[in-house]
Order: C-alpha cells, then structure tokens, then sequence
C-alpha cells in the first residue's frame, strides 16, 4: 500500500509542528523533552569539537623555545604595565585621602583658606623653606599663615606673582607665640632645624605643664591666627638651680612630607587685598576652595 499523499504529509507536519509551537509558547511542556534532546546531543558537539582541541594539543606539543620566550617577554611587559598602574592608582587614592583631610580641616576654620601646593623645597640643610604654587594673582601677601591637615606649618616670607616662599615653623630663625590649650599658659616655640622636635623656651620651673600637652597659636604679635595647632610637649626636663625648664615637642603639621597645604585669608589679610589694584580679583580666582 502506498503511504499517505505528499501533501497530505506536509499538512500533517504543518499541524504537529503549530501545535508543539502552541504548548511550548503557552503551557511550557516541552522544556523536560528539549532538556533530553540536548543530554543526548552533547555527544555529537563533543566529537565534533574533538577535531579542533586536539589540534591545538598537537601544536602546544611543538610551541618552540623562541616562541616561549616571546610569550614570556609579553607577559612581563604586561605585569610592568600592569604594576605601573597599579602603583599610580594607590598615588592617586593617597592624594584623595589627603584632600579630603585637608578640606575637613578647612571646615573647621573660621579663616578663609585656599588649596596650595607644595612644588620645590630648599637644598640648604640650613633653611627650613619650602615654595607653594600660590602667589600674588592669588591674593598671597608675606606673613599669612600656611597649614597641612594637621596643624601649623609655618608663614610665607616672600611672594611672586605665581609662587611663594614659605619658612617652616622648624626653621632655627622661626619664633610661634603658643598656649597650652589646657589651661592657656602663654610661651614661644622655637624651631631649631629639626623637622621633628621643637623647643618651648622660657617657661619657668613652677609652670603647670605636662607631657602630652597641646599647643596652638595664642595670636599674640598678630602674625599668626589664634587657636591653630602647632605641636604636642613631649617632654619636659628640669636643671637643678635653673629657673626655665627644658621642654621639647614635637609639631602636628608634617613639615617634610605635606605636599598639599592651606594659605591662611585673615579679615585683615582680605582688606589689604581689597585695597592693592594689583591684587584685585586674585584671591577670588580660588573661590572654590574657600572655607568660611
């Protein structure tokens, strides 16, 4: 017997095949089915991969040493390229932490300030200066205040029209009128070319000071603002017979590795600029790093 017309069987195979579209779209009964059907096919994808694995496992047989060391050579100039970046990421991420140290700290002043940079340092052993990026088209004048995160740094001594030079508070000619936070004891720090130790002077035996003791500027002599932190007594040693006692402490600000720094805007620091024409509009240059 002859099997069913042509027609007849694609008719057939049209309507099987609406009706499984139909169940899958609808009623999802044939995910178990495709689920079966591709377990039974991973063979099939199998060997028909093998060709090619076994292509490539052939030819790693025979990778010549030049080769390999082309390779290797690629991989190290990657990992350099690699580390390189690495190592300005963390650059970078250390710059961050200390701006946002910084303007913390501007946050907390009643002064206006401004963001400067510290871009050259004196090869004196001498001198304890250092020049910043801020000058005169800034509103810089000589005498203004210069601070890192964590306290006084020192004062700026001579300006241009881009940059300024700035004596640190470590500097053996450099004098801070200071108090004692804790029950406002008036003296004079002194620097003595030490970036990490300086010495309070004339301070007599009776005086009521202790280790640990903070110091901040008292504003007497008005060259620096009152009540900005300058150093931390360390320690304290008295002569027999000697009216003063020896007294060494150590600066908040660090002096040798700050590289980001505040330029101090006093209200009289901002009148003087109004009233200089060549000054005009220099400060206003760095609005946004005003803090009030």
């Amino acid at each position: 017997m002859q099997g069913p017309l042509p027609g007849i069987r694609l008719f057939l195979v049209i309507i099987l095949s609406v009706v499984l579209v139909v169940l899958d779209a609808r009623f999802n009964r044939l995910d178990d089915v495709r689920g079966a059907i591709g377990t039974g096919l991973a063979p099939v994808h199998w060997l028909g991969n093998a060709p090619d694995r076994a292509s490539d496992w052939f030819s790693s047989l025979f990778t010549t040493r030049e080769d390999l060391l082309e390779e290797n050579e690629a991989l190290r100039a990657r990992l350099l390229i690699l580390e390189r970046r690495a190592l300005k990421y963390a650059a970078l991420a250390s710059e961050n932490t200390r701006l946002r140290e910084l303007m913390n700290s501007a946050g907390v002043l009643d002064d206006r300030v401004i963001l400067g940079e510290v871009v050259s340092v004196s090869p004196d052993p001498y001198s304890h200066e250092v020049v910043i990026n801020k000058g005169e088209r800034d509103g810089v004048q000589v005498g203004q205040a210069i601070l890192d995160a964590n306290g006084l740094m020192g004062q700026v001594v001579q300006t241009s029209q881009f940059t300024s030079r700035v004596l640190l508070i470590s500097d053996s000619s450099h004098a801070v009128p200071v108090e004692v936070v804790r029950n406002g004891l008036r003296a004079i720090l002194l620097g003595n070319g030490d970036t990490e130790a300086l010495e309070l002077v004339h301070v007599p035996d009776t005086a009521d000071i202790r280790e640990g003791d903070l110091l901040v500027s008292s504003g007497l002599g008005g060259r620096f603002p009152k009540g900005y932190p300058v150093a931390e007594i360390t320690s304290i040693s008295k002569q027999s017979g000697e009216p003063f006692v020896d007294i060494a402490a150590a600066p908040k600000a660090q002096l040798n590795r700050s590289r980001l720094v505040l330029v101090v805007f006093t209200p009289a620091d901002d009148g003087r600029s109004a009233e200089a024409p060549s000054l005009s509009g220099g400060a206003g240059a760095d609005a946004t790093g005003e803090a009030n």
